[in-house]
C-alpha cells in the first residue's frame, strides 16, 4: 500500500512529505521503509518477463534501473521539490552528466555561471567538448550577461544558487525567462539549499539537480545524486541511466530516505548556526570578507531572502595573508573536520583553491573569485560558541 501516494496529495505539508511520501509497504506491512538488496526480480512467467522488459507492464526488472527502495526515494524527493518525477543517480556529478548526455547532442551549447563546483567546471570545460557540447562560462551573475552568452544552439542554462564556494545567488525566475526565450532549459543545482530552503521549479526552472551526498543524506554517510523535473525530461534521463548505469544503490537510497526525514529541522538549525558564525567572522580583524547570503552585506542578500527560506549553512571567508594564513586556520582546527565534503551534521572546513577547485587552472580560479586566502565552512549542528573558539585559534 502507498502511505502517501507518491506525495501527490497537496494537503500534506513539506515536513509530512519528508517523512511519509512514496512509501510502499510490502506484505509484511513494515513501518520503516524496506531495503531491497537484490540485483534482479523474478517473474511469474515468460509473458510477464517480456511485458516488464518492454515497459507495457509496470514492475521491477533489474536493479540497474528499477528497485523499490530507490523508487521510494525518488518519489519522496520529487514530492519535496514539487516535481512530476525524479531520477536518482550514483552521485551528484553523475546526475549532471546524465542530464547533459540525455538532453543534449553534439553541436549544442550550454551557458553556465562560472561560479560552480570545480568538478562541474571540469566536466563542462574539458570533457563535454570532446563530444561536441560547448560551454560558455558567464563571469558576471547578471541576467544581461547570461542573455548575451546565449546562442541559437544553446539548449541549457546551468546555475548553482547559492554557488560553491562564494555563495553567489542567481535570479532563478529571470534566468528561466532568458533560457525559455532562447529555446533552452534552465537547470538549477540546488545542493546548497535543498528543497527545505528553496524550490527552483516553482520559480520557473525546468530541472533541479542534487548531490544527495550532501544535505539530503545530511550525515556524511553515502554518495547519491538526483534529477527532478517534468516527467517528459526525467524520462530521457532514465533512458540514459538504464543503458549507461550511473545508478544509485538501494542501500544508499535507503540511507538518504532516512536523511530526508530530518531535512527540514537540520536545515533550519544549521542555517541559524551559520548566520551566527558569519556575523562573528565579520568582526574578526584577520578576516577581510565574509560570503554568506543571510548577511546584509552579501551583494544578493535581498534576492536570497526572496528565493530562499533561510541563508543556508555554507559560510566562506577570506583571510589576510593568502594561502599561508588560510592553511594556518585549517591546521589549528581541533573541532572542525578538515574535509572537502559538506552537508554533514559535523562542521567541515576546506581551502577551495587547493582542494575542490584545485584541478582547474589558476586563471579559472581567479575568474571565479577563488583566491588563496579563501576558506569554506559547512556549518553543522555543534554549538556555535565551540566553532568560534576553534576558529579563533588560527585567526588570532
Amino acid at each position: 500500500m502507498s502511505v502517501v501516494e507518491g506525495g501527490s496529495d497537496a494537503a500534506w505539508s513539506f515536513d509530512t512529505l519528508a517523512v511519509r511520501a512514496g512509501q510502499e509497504r510490502s506484505q509484511f506491512n513494515e513501518h520503516s521503509e524496506a531495503l531491497y538488496l537484490t540485483s534482479s526480480f523474478v517473474f511469474e512467467n515468460a509473458a510477464q518477463a517480456a511485458a516488464r522488459f518492454s515497459g507495457t507492464e509496470p514492475g521491477n526488472v533489474y536493479a540497474r534501473f528499477s528497485n523499490p527502495t530507490v523508487s521510494t526515494m525518488q518519489e519522496r524527493l520529487a514530492a519535496l521539490e514539487g516535481a512530476e518525477a525524479c531520477i536518482a543517480t550514483a552521485t551528484g556529478m553523475a546526475a549532471i552528466l546524465s542530464t547533459v548526455m540525455a538532453l543534449m547532442k553534439s553541436g549544442e551549447h550550454i551557458v553556465s555561471s562560472r561560479s560552480i563546483f570545480g568538478a562541474t567546471q571540469q566536466l563542462f570545460g574539458t570533457i563535454l567538448p570532446r563530444f561536441g557540447v560547448d560551454t560558455s562560462f558567464v563571469d558576471q551573475g547578471t541576467v544581461e550577461a547570461f542573455r548575451a552568452a546565449m546562442r541559437p544552439t544553446t539548449r541549457m542554462v546551468f546555475i548553482e544558487t547559492p554557488s560553491n564556494p562564494l555563495t553567489e545567488v542567481f535570479d532563478i525566475a529571470a534566468l528561466a525567462r532568458v533560457a525559455h526565450e532562447g529555446g533552452a532549459l534552465l537547470a538549477v543545482d540546488n545542493c546548497f539549499c535543498s528543497p527545505a530552503l528553496q524550490r527552483p521549479l516553482q520559480m520557473g526552472a525546468d530541472l533541479v539537480i542534487h548531490s544527495a551526498t550532501k544535505y539530503l543524506d545530511g550525515q556524511g554517510r553515502v554518495l547519491g545524486g538526483a534529477v527532478c523535473g517534468a516527467k517528459a525530461l526525467t524520462e530521457e534521463v532514465f533512458k540514459f541511466l538504464r543503458t549507461a548505469g550511473p545508478t544509485l544503490s538501494p542501500f544508499n537510497a535507503w540511507v538518504i530516505l532516512k536523511g530526508l526525514e530530518t531535512l527540514s529541522v537540520r536545515m533550519k538549525a544549521q542555517s541559524a548556526n551559520a548566520l551566527e558564525l558569519a556575523q562573528w567572522l565579520e568582526a574578526q580583524p584577520s578576516v577581510t570578507r565574509v560570503f554568506y547570503p543571510g548577511l546584509a552585506s552579501h551583494p544578493q542578500h535581498a534576492l536570497a531572502m526572496r528565493q530562499q527560506a533561510g541563508g543556508g549553512a555554507i559560510v566562506s571567508f577570506e583571510v589576510r595573508g593568502g594561502r599561508e594564513a588560510a592553511w594556518r586556520v585549517v591546521d589549528n582546527c581541533r573541532l572542525l573536520s578538515i574535509t572537502a565534503n559538506l552537508g554533514d551534521t559535523k562542521t567541515t572546513i576546506t581551502h577551495p583553491a587547493s582542494t575542490t577547485h584545485g584541478r582547474i587552472s589558476a586563471e579559472a580560479r581567479a575568474a571565479s573569485g577563488i583566491g588563496e586566502g579563501l576558506l569554506r565552512i559547512a556549518v553543522g549542528l555543534e554549538a556555535p560558541a565551540d566553532l568560534k573558539s576553534d576558529l579563533a585559534r588560527g585567526l588570532g
